[in-house]
């Protein structure tokens, strides 16, 4: 929980400011303080006026402080690629070299869980391509249901692969925008419509939203 979050992260900014950094200036950012706090934690991290920020995922998104270099990111297992790959990209920003570490209590985990934390964790090591990244995602959850709002699990394409087919699936997606582009209602195509609906007449709605 939230809660959890923020008393984990500055229990560990006390413990890392007093036993491990002493010398350093060490503080801490989460989402339960108040924008100017936020904002003020920030500016004096990118000004270095902080040597150590421990964080909670927070800082996934819209921060950028370039001479941020290096990264260790706790329980890693817990996320998903996306959100690993995000993290990651909040260092090395400024064009210096960086490093990120990902800590994993993995070994701890029961066999199954740990065989699919681990696949994770080395995808993520072995690249930086965000696209190779939502490939691999791809296969590790599977791609859910294409009109619905499962996410990941068996997709409910009957007859063909997301990744293995991709070429297929292009052109058939080309010639069915072509098809509703001189025919939006299907009235030259009933036979079409009738399938189109009769699979998916109670789905139809995930289509038309964004």
């Amino acid at each position: 929980s939230d809660k959890l979050e923020v008393k984990s992260a500055e229990a560990e900014a006390e413990r890392l400011a007093t036993k491990v950094f002493p010398d350093l200036r060490v503080d801490v950012l989460h989402g339960r303080m108040r924008p100017a706090a936020k904002d003020s934690v920030m500016q004096r991290f990118r000004s270095g006026e902080i040597d150590v920020l421990i964080s909670t995922t927070v800082v996934e998104v819209g921060v950028d402080v370039p001479n941020a270099t290096v990264m260790l990111i706790e329980d890693a297992e817990r996320f998903g690629l996306s959100q690993l790959h995000q993290l990651r990209g909040r260092i090395g920003r400024g064009g210096s070299p960086s490093t990120c570490l990902l800590l994993s209590g993995v070994l701890e985990q029961p066999e199954e869980e740990r065989t699919k934390a681990r696949a994770r964790l080395e995808v993520v090591a072995a690249t930086t391509d965000g696209f190779k990244l939502a490939e691999e995602d791809l296969k590790l959850r599977g791609s859910g249901t294409i009109m619905d709002e499962r996410q990941a699990g068996f997709s409910d394409l009957k007859l063909t692969n997301l990744l293995k087919d991709r070429a297929i699936l292009a052109e058939a997606r080309a010639e069915a925008f072509g098809l509703i582009d001189i025919d939006p209602d299907l009235r030259a195509n009933p036979q079409v419509r009738l399938e189109m609906e009769g699979r998916f007449a109670d789905r139809l709605e995930w289509l038309f939203q964004s």
